[in-house]
């Protein structure tokens, strides 16, 4: 359908729309016309996706100033799903225009995922495939490879060039792509028929792009951001999906965790370089000459900043303005000076983790400052030359030639360390520097480390804030909304949550406090190791196992917690009466384990079998896996997920929040655990004909201040008769919900809820009577 929507023409995809679709583009438009951030949380399985690329692409249109859209995501699937529902939009809006309006999206990902060279994808991992491609494209590879064909001498013989990025680079300035929707395969796919490079050429068209779809690092992470952002005008519109972890990202952003083995390959990277310093000076004295040249020109116009997309280098929003403008300093320019420089950096962090790790160490926390003044005070280093710490070791490391950059992860590691501690080193302290004797999730293993960790959420967000006009924070779960804004220090000119319009109650949470036995169950600290509570829950997996069809997902407080309440029911015999009726698997922290167990639980799924799959809050399967349809009729969270509270870097960031942002410590934390919970519930509807049971399995969630913080379209299905329910009383809903949603859909219910254009232009506000709606019939 196309309509106005107060004075803009949208082009929707559908013939029918539901309300809280046409509220969400609503919301939206307010937000750009404003020239505002908004935060919007949407009910899952509601068509949040497609109503956002449906308005904003839509803008840009009707609005020529209008800059790119910027869609960042979290995971490669979710990309995907973006690109497919934007090619529908915009197929549709093409086919009422009858074309002329010809959009470039494009996705951008690591090298991994959009490189087309056979022998560059058979390395195992993406460290391989990052080395085998530099040693490919970088500049000295392709001048070393000119020397080969000129016949110059024996150096650059055999030396392997890649047929993509030559092909890329001898096109020059004829690499334009045509317009078009390009996922990742497609991009894989065109760049192959045209023998140019995917990497390389996605970074050359960004600014030819009205779309792009990216990772949240490219646009958070100092360190991977100026590849793109750089390029972005003002009036792009910046939109973060899924975004209600967004203050973690962004903390994890600008944090470095250094352990002692870490430090150990420090000094063995810093033994490398310096043999090979050594050897540049004997064979090919002038480029480590035309380096020191460059340095003394300062970062700009040696090109620091501006280095190619190839390459390592440290954003201008974590620089600060005195390092952009000045020269290196020099005690720092000559190679050989700054390895010196660097190795009395890793000993003096190898001296103080001994401490921490001796008999009389513990843990020790320090600002930023405290910590800089002890290291200038026992290397005699001056702070001024921390600062270009990073800039100076990516310089360097390009000036050596140095294919596989990842073999200098945990030097670069310590580079960026520095380059934080000595900039942030004044003013009120964001960060903390937290050093204790085990950082090891073994128990008993020893393994000293040292953490700067940042507290203050809005550091790596407030450039774009200040830089775009319009950031867009978007979710199924942002409940309790109110506290974004204080965490990411902005103030959203929009802030809505939306109520699910549904022609069935296709929700039904339920809590539950007590076991059969009318024993409250709780994972509380003090309950949670109870042989009661531990039969309680067992028992009610295994009956609610009995009672739902297909899949079921279960999800712990923690790891540990899961492995030993695991244990304890093998104990019991109630995991060998679970699999009586399911198929039990479990999430582990190996990846690709977790991986093989997902894709054998869906097979378990579709064969009828059923299978109930054990995870954890925080973990991968609670992030961006779908359990939609018969993969997920019930999602039963046993607990409420806090983060750990002993834990010194949280204790640290609740202090700061307390400090500077008065939030109290208990808000942030039932905040977390909430927003936690909601996450891992939503993960069993994705449609308004799907449906599903949310199992609130701890006698907390009964609390008023509790279960008042789950987002809003989740309440409109709990109301007195779903709480505080025992388990006999709680299978009783479950087999009657389930009686009731076995029935065949109600197509004529169903349309109710979907909205046609007449009833669009009926509820428009007085605002927008002159909504002038017209159908398009395709």
């Amino acid at each position: 359908m196309k309509f106005d929507l107060d004075g803009l023409t949208v082009y929707f995809p559908y013939s029918r729309i539901y309300l809280e679709q046409y509220q969400y583009m609503r919301s939206l438009k307010q937000t750009l016309d404003a020239g505002g951030h908004c935060l919007l949380e949407m009910p899952t399985g509601t068509g949040k996706t497609v109503s956002l690329l449906s308005l904003i692409t839509s803008y840009q249109l009707a609005h020529e100033g209008c800059g790119k859209l910027v869609y960042c995501t979290r995971t490669v699937p979710e990309m995907n799903s973006v690109m497919e529902e934007l090619g529908t939009v915009l197929s549709y809006r093409e086919e009422v225009l009858s074309g002329g309006t010809s959009v470039l999206a494009l996705c951008l990902s690591s090298r991994r995922n959009m490189c087309i060279h056979e022998r560059v994808l058979k390395e195992s991992d993406r460290e391989g495939i990052d080395a085998a491609c530099r040693a490919m494209t970088a500049p000295w590879a392709l001048e070393k490879a000119k020397k080969a064909r000129q016949g110059n001498g024996a150096e650059g013989s055999g030396h392997e060039t890649c047929p993509y990025y030559d092909g890329f680079q001898l096109a020059g300035e004829a690499t334009s792509m045509p317009s078009g929707v390009y996922d990742l395969e497609e991009l894989k796919k065109w760049g192959k028929g045209k023998n140019w490079c995917p990497y390389y050429l996605t970074r050359q068209a960004i600014n030819h792009a009205s779309v792009l779809v990216f990772n949240y690092q490219y646009m958070l992470d100092p360190k991977v951001a100026k590849m793109v952002s750089k390029e972005l005008e003002a009036e792009s519109i910046i939109v973060f999906d899924e975004a209600h972890n967004i203050d973690s990202v962004c903390i994890e952003a600008l944090s470095v965790t250094i352990h002692e083995r870490n430090l150990e390959q420090a000094t063995r990277s810093l033994g490398r370089l310096s043999s090979e310093v050594s050897r540049i000076k004997a064979s090919d004295a002038t480029r480590l000459q035309n380096e020191y040249q460059n340095l003394v020109n300062g970062l700009i116009d040696q090109g620091l900043l501006d280095a190619p997309p190839n390459e390592v280098g440290l954003a201008s929003n974590v620089l600060p303005p005195d390092v952009l403008s000045e020269a290196v300093p020099g005690n720092i320019r000559r190679a050989e000076h700054f390895i010196a420089f660097m190795k009395k950096i890793v000993e003096h962090l190898k001296t103080r983790l001994r401490t921490v790790a001796g008999p009389r160490g513990g843990v020790i926390s320090e600002t930023p400052l405290a910590f800089l003044h002890r290291m200038i005070t026992t290397t005699s280093l001056e702070a001024k030359p921390l600062k270009f710490a990073y800039s100076r070791l990516a310089s360097l490391l390009r000036t050596l030639q140095v294919p596989n950059l990842d073999d200098f992860n945990s030097l670069t590691d310590v580079a960026d360390f520095a380059t934080l501690v000595a900039t942030y080193s004044e003013g009120p302290p964001k960060f903390a520097i937290i050093m204790e004797p085990n950082g090891s999730s073994i128990p008993g293993a020893s393994d000293p480390v040292i953490q700067l960790a940042c507290l203050d959420s809005s550091l790596a967000i407030a450039p774009l804030f200040k830089r775009f006009g319009s950031v867009i924070i978007t979710s199924g779960t942002l409940s309790p909304i109110d506290l974004y804004p204080k965490l990411l220090q902005f103030e959203p000119c929009v802030s809505e949550s939306f109520n699910m319009s549904t022609f069935r109650p296709c929700i039904r949470p339920l809590v539950i406090t007590r076991g059969s036995d009318q024993l409250p169950v709780s994972t509380k600290f003090d309950d949670r190791g109870d042989m009661g509570v531990v039969r309680n829950y067992g028992s009610m997996l295994v009956e609610l196992c009995s009672s739902i069809p297909d899949g079921v997902v279960a999800f712990f407080t923690s790891y540990s917690y899961m492995e030993s309440i695991i244990c304890e029911w093998d104990g019991m015999g109630i995991l060998r009466q679970l699999t009586k009726s399911k198929l039990v698997f479990i999430e582990t922290k190996d990846v690709v384990e977790t991986t093989l167990a997902l894709d054998n639980y869906r097979r378990a799924c579709d064969s009828g079998r059923g299978a109930v799959f054990l995870s954890v809050a925080r973990g991968k399967v609670s992030e961006g896996i779908n359990f939609d349809r018969h993969y997920g009729r019930a999602v039963i969270m046993f607990g409420v997920p806090f983060q750990y509270t002993l834990s010194h870097i949280l204790r640290a960031r609740l202090e700061y929040l307390q400090t500077h942002y008065q939030i109290r410590e208990q808000d942030f934390l039932n905040f977390d655990a909430l927003r936690q919970a909601s996450q891992c519930v939503g993960r069993v509807i994705r449609s308004k004909v799907d449906y599903g049971l949310m199992i609130f399995a701890d006698s907390r969630y009964n609390r008023h201040d509790k279960r008042t913080k789950l987002p809003k379209w989740i309440l409109q299905f709990l109301g007195d008769a779903q709480l505080n329910l025992s388990t006999d009383t709680a299978i009783a809903q479950v087999k009657q919900f389930l009686r009731i949603m076995a029935q065949p859909v109600d197509q004529n219910a169903l349309k109710q809820v979907l909205l046609t254009l007449e009833e669009v232009q009926m509820i428009c506000p007085p605002l927008t009577t002159s909504c002038n709606i017209e159908e398009v019939t395709s």
